[in-house]
């Protein structure tokens, strides 16, 4: 009777272990647990962030410590995002990117595996999963494009457009330097840029030979561009130096027209000054003949025909003693 019990009380104990052995597997086997690994052979400072161009890695590794899937066979459904699909059975796949922009990785893993009926038959069993990974894909900078004026007036405004070759840079540097020469850190205007182009003004004040030194980077890369130009003398001033400038040249103007006036009133004065009076008898000889005589004798003739007073000159003979 105690044999019997003992074998009783080990049947039931071997029971229960398998049952106990059993739960954990059941409890795993609910759900598909498990992680999407993206690598590349590339290390950018960016998470998630990755290089177009350039072979992914996608790995899903499954969460499975109890082996309970060790006969299954898996199905692995995956979406790219950028409208490719594809079925495998292996769960790592290799992918290219050809365009930059932000994608999303889909992956649905269908286990099947056979597993013993209390009626001594098989049946095929079947647990799903879904998967997900965000990924950023950028390019580097392979340039930058530089569109505007090489020649141009001082005084006005200048308008140079930049095209980034590659994906928007984080910050855009420039600086005017007489020469075209790197930037070293510190030495630049920064600007924040979030697209693939940006519009860079500037008013030069003084003519010379100027060039642009321009320095973008993104998260992966950096580019440098250069653009030269000349700036002119401007033949239009601005209105700050105008004003000034035909105050002046209008006082000029009325002094010149208030000396011309002037001389022209004091000529006709004189003019006037001229003219004999009525009833006054002078003429040329008697008046203004000492004034336009060129010698005295002729003078003196002059005043004894008109006035009669004085002999005829006659020679006079000198002796010298």
């Amino acid at each position: 009777m105690a044999s019997a019990i003992r074998g009783r009380l080990g049947r039931l104990s071997l029971w229960l272990a398998c049952l106990l052995s059993l739960v954990p597997a059941r409890v795993a086997a609910e759900l598909l647990v498990g992680d999407l690994v993206v690598t590349q052979n590339t290390s950018l400072p960016s998470p998630s962030s990755y290089l177009t161009k350039t072979v992914l890695k996608v790995t899903f590794v499954l969460h499975d410590p109890s082996n309970f899937f060790q006969t299954a066979s898996f199905l692995y459904n995956w979406d790219f995002g950028d409208g490719t699909q594809m079925v495998t059975e292996d769960g790592v796949v290799y992918y290219n990117y050809s365009v930059m922009g932000a994608f999303t990785v889909k992956l649905k893993v269908v286990a099947e595996w056979e597993q013993a009926q209390p009626d001594g038959t098989k049946a095929i069993m079947q647990k799903t999963g879904d998967f997900a990974a965000s990924l950023k894909l950028q390019e580097t900078l392979r340039g930058i494009q530089v569109f505007g004026p090489t020649v141009i007036q001082s005084f006005q405004k200048m308008t140079v457009t930049l095209n980034f070759l590659g994906s928007p840079p984080l910050n855009v540097c420039w600086r005017l330097k007489p020469e075209c020469l790197p930037l070293e850190e510190g030495e630049c205007h920064p600007v924040s840029v979030s697209s693939t182009a940006y519009n860079l003004t500037h008013i030069f004040r003084t003519p010379g030979d100027y060039c642009f030194s321009i320095r973008a980077e993104n998260a992966i890369s950096k580019t440098h561009q250069y653009h030269r130009i000349q700036v002119w003398p401007s033949s239009f001033q601005p209105a700050v130096f105008a004003f000034p400038c035909a105050t002046l040249i209008t006082l000029l103007l009325a002094f010149i027209m208030y000396m011309t006036l002037r001389n022209a009133a004091q000529q006709k004065d004189m003019e006037e000054n001229l003219e004999p009076h009525s009833g006054v008898r002078c003429c040329c000889q008697s008046c203004c003949g000492p004034f336009w005589l060129e010698t005295p004798s002729e003078y003196l003739e002059i005043v004894r025909e008109n006035h009669r007073l004085l002999p005829p000159l006659k020679s006079v003979k000198t002796y010298t003693v």
